[in-house]
């Protein structure tokens, strides 16, 4: 048995909203919550995430482990 008096209000139906629309149910300390990022908006977890090479970093990976396709032709 919990303690009288010292645990927060839980609400097993507590709403979730991301840009004003509704997104699922969850079990909260909290009414409602408002998020701005959830998985299904997320580019990692919709897989619309685009990997920026900064410097040339992945040809010089490929490059250094002799992955790249100018030495496969040589």
């Amino acid at each position: 048995m919990p303690k009288p008096d010292i645990h927060p209000e839980w609400y097993p139906e507590a709403k979730v909203y991301c840009n004003g629309e509704f997104v699922m149910t969850v079990g909260s300390t909290q009414p409602e919550i408002h998020v701005d990022v959830w998985s299904g908006n997320h580019p990692f977890y919709t897989g619309t995430q685009k990997i920026i090479d900064t410097e040339g970093r992945v040809e010089r990976f490929m490059r250094k482990y002799g992955m790249s396709d100018t030495q496969s032709k040589k």
